[in-house]
């Protein structure tokens, strides 16, 4: 299989980057491992994107793929193990060991949920632990369930999930929420939300084979508790998807792509965009941003 451009990603980045490829008349494959849409698909809703009041995520996820595709970029549903560089093109290895090769690599792989990492998170995960409140929230219906995280993503879930559980307990670590104030407000008008501040997870524990408690530990007093809860949902942040560029020689500390303003990486031909690039602001708009600027260079790039 060879391409003008291989994408890695069908998020926003990776989908906006396909629709500018194509329509400068370049040949275009988008490799996914999961669903396309990238973090999109597990957002509620969209209120902040240009052009659209209000959207579920999942729908506008639906919108960008159903254009990429009705340019023709084609997709492969797998996950990328390798990128191996060439002179002239650079070629994706994928997990069935199919070899992608394209004049130009973008990656734009995103950014996966960041884990607790305390006992009875592995155990109890799929089983009341759960990273996605859009996926699974109707599950607790009439329930209780606690949210870790105060930031964007934890205050808009917990959000969402008001209108399924009975009660909604959300714990962060300081005694203010990171999340825009709008996000607050919305969250705390609702009737069932408590709020546990100052506090952190330490361990989860269960009851026949699914969650039924998670204990809490106050980080000013050292003071253990431990609450009844039939679902966790955590949102304590992300980390990049790029175990599979590691020889590149292109990350930073953190596992970012290092990128200039082009989305060029230090590797003539090797791009990247969206969440998975070093840089401040990571939202749908500014991931389409990244893909258009890059599918742009990648243009010039491929044509001299």
């Amino acid at each position: 299989m060879k391409f003008d451009l291989v994408i890695i990603g069908a998020g926003p980045a990776g989908l906006t980057a396909s629709i500018y490829a194509k329509r400068a008349g370049l040949t275009a494959c988008v490799i996914e491992a999961e669903m396309p849409g990238g973090k999109l698909i597990k957002t509620y809703e969209i209120e902040n994107y240009p052009g659209v009041k209000k959207m579920a995520g999942v729908d506008l996820a639906n919108t960008m793929f159903e254009q990429a595709s009705s340019f023709g970029v084609e997709f492969v549903f797998q996950a990328v193990t390798e990128i191996k560089k060439g002179e002239k093109e650079h070629t994706v290895i994928v997990q069935d060991g199919t070899e992608i090769t394209g004049g130009a690599i973008l990656i734009a792989t995103g950014t996966k949920e960041r884990l607790l990492n305390i006992p009875g998170e592995q155990e109890y995960s799929g089983k009341g632990v759960s990273y996605c409140a859009v996926c699974d929230g109707f599950f607790y219906k009439d329930k209780v369930v606690t949210v870790i995280g105060g930031g964007n993503s934890a205050v808009e879930e917990a959000h969402y999930l008001t209108q399924f559980a009975k009660e909604v307990r959300i714990v962060i670590r300081r005694d203010v929420f990171r999340a825009e104030q709008r996000s607050q407000d919305a969250l705390l008008e609702r009737e069932n939300v408590t709020v546990v501040k100052k506090h952190i997870p330490v361990s989860i524990q269960g009851e026949d084979g699914k969650v039924s408690s998670i204990t809490l530990k106050n980080v000013e007093t050292g003071e253990e508790t431990v609450y009844q809860t039939d679902g966790i949902f955590p949102y304590i942040g992300s980390d990049p998807i790029t175990t599979f560029c590691k020889n590149l020689d292109i990350l930073d500390e953190h596992g970012y792509v290092k990128v200039n303003e082009n989305m060029e990486t230090s590797v003539p031909g090797i791009y990247a965009a969206g969440d998975v690039i070093s840089k401040y602001l990571r939202q749908v708009v500014t991931a389409c941003n990244d893909g258009a600027i890059a599918a742009q260079q990648i243009y010039h790039y491929l044509k001299g």
